[in-house]
């Protein structure tokens, strides 16, 4: 990908040697880029913007701004300068970053703080784990973050710092940084003329047995994906600084609102990447209450289900029947979902799960042996497996804090052979979401077919969601991923 860099010709002392043994990059001033000019309107082009201002309506804004317009990659882009512009919203910053703001802070006996990050480094490597966070955070070359201490330690504000802003004695490591970042992202070896496309998926390693996809369905992926001229690579958080580089995003670690998995989403489907998951699939599916209030509207059969609030908590406590299931809003591989038996089980139960959300569902209780998974991509299933109760257990998983997670066992079938209301029924859901890649829950009783709920990211593990179609599954999402970067 050929790489364009913009910087005042002050300033290009930035990159040392690099900036001219790099064959695949071009430097511009400000003013040349924005004129327009037949050597900067390169489609997909990378767009590095050093500029010394990234303020709304500066030369700077306007680079990154016109970029997006080319349809090339600006680094940062608008959303990067703009959520620094709002850098002081609570709402932006993750439960996971503040803590980890608190714990690498707290040794200081002061209670304000700044932090330089260049490309996602700092000259102290103390603070090598937050800077790297607050880079994946906020996508920009160069960062200068604050911070305040009331009772704990705060993000108070982020802003880009100016090369000329650049103190003389960190320059020497700015520029080494800059080095590592550029080799990083545009490897030496030229790509094979087959692949393509670059698509970045996402994963993270530590999810173990809980992880969407196994170590062995990603290899397979990539395999696959590399046949159907998809150079694919696996990326986790900590790579977020590299997202653009990609042509596309693969999400194959667990999605949630508040976290890292939809911020890259929204990154990426912002900046014109194809995206699966897409942010709005995300937003809908990992909600339970949107979700059961989404599919009631629709006519979409579904188990009995209330949401109850503090105000209604006495009325339904109640009207309950026994048993019934909890679910917090926001569960996923079958946590926050709890059976009550009784009326006290019911109560306790409640009295925890209101001290995380104001609102909590309750369902009725339909015992199967199995529940169905329809997979589905592009608004056509995919596959359709049967999960059995664990052993012992009325959920497809039973966790237990002291071992780990144990599932019970599964069936694949051939789409053709899963009853055709089923599959109806996980359609009409999965196309309130979108046309993304979704796992729709399906409870077979006396004949009849009842949606539990639509995922967003669905399990794609070896030798079980591929057991029918086996390579055949990734090519069609391989194949997906290029119908839609040829139709963008």
């Amino acid at each position: 990908m050929k790489t364009i860099i913009v910087l005042e010709d002050e300033d290009r002392w930035i990159g040392g040697d690099w900036l001219d043994d790099n064959l695949e990059t071009l430097v511009v001033s400000p003013s040349e880029y924005l004129s327009g000019a037949s050597n900067v309107q390169r489609r997909s082009a990378r767009v590095c913007n050093f500029c010394r201002s990234y303020s709304y309506q500066s030369l700077g804004y306007y680079v990154s701004l016109l970029a997006e317009a080319r349809a090339q990659r600006p680094f940062p882009d608008v959303m990067t300068i703009c959520e620094m512009a709002i850098s002081r919203s609570s709402g932006l910053i993750s439960q996971t970053l503040e803590d980890l703001i608190d714990k690498s802070l707290s040794g200081l006996s002061s209670d304000e703080f700044v932090l330089s990050v260049y490309f996602g480094d700092n000259l102290a490597a103390r603070y090598e784990r937050l800077s790297r966070a607050l880079y994946a955070q906020f996508n920009a070359p160069f960062l200068r973050c604050r911070f305040k201490r009331r009772t704990k330690w705060r993000l108070r504000q982020v802003s880009a710092i100016a090369i000329s802003d650049i103190p003389e004695q960190h320059r020497e490591f700015v520029a080494e940084a800059a080095r590592r970042h550029f080799s990083k992202s545009w490897p030496a070896r030229p790509k094979q003329a087959r692949l393509r496309y670059d698509l970045a998926v996402l994963h993270d390693p530590k999810e173990g047995d809980l992880a969407p996809s196994c170590d062995v369905a990603l290899k397979r992926f990539i395999k696959v994906a590399a046949a159907e001229g998809i150079r694919a690579e696996l990326i986790t958080a900590a790579d977020a600084g590299q997202l653009l580089e990609y042509d596309a995003l693969f999400i194959r670690e667990t999605t949630a609102v508040n976290h890292h998995t939809f911020r890259l989403a929204r990154r990426a489907d912002a900046s014109g990447m194809v995206v699966i998951d897409d942010p709005t699939s995300i937003l809908r599916c990992t909600n339970k209450v949107f979700l059961a209030e989404l599919l009631f509207r629709n006519g979409v059969p579904t188990p009995t289900t209330t949401v109850i609030h503090r105000g209604n908590q006495e009325q339904i406590v109640e009207q309950m029947t026994y048993p019934c299931v909890l679910k917090r809003p926001d569960s996923a591989f079958s946590q926050g979902v709890a059976k009550a038996e009784n009326r006290k089980q019911f109560e306790v139960l409640l009295y925890k799960f209101f001290e995380d959300s104001d609102l909590v569902l309750v369902q009725e209780y339909m015992k199967t042996d199995f529940d169905w998974r329809i997979g589905l991509l592009d608004g056509e299933a995919l596959f359709a497996c049967k999960y059995h109760m664990a052993r012992g257990h009325w959920q497809i998983a039973k966790h237990d804090e002291q071992t780990k997670p144990t599932f019970g066992k599964f069936e694949t079938l051939p789409i053709e052979l899963a009853p055709r209301k089923c599959v109806k029924v996980a359609k009409q859901a999965a196309a309130l979401i979108g046309n993304g890649l979704y796992g729709v829950d399906v409870k077979e009783s006396e004949g009849n077919f009842f949606v539990i709920e639509v995922n967003d990211n669905p399990n794609l593990d070896a030798g079980v969601e591929d057991k029918v179609l086996r390579d055949e599954l990734y090519r069609r999402i391989a194949r997906s991923f290029v119908r839609r970067l040829e139709s963008r």
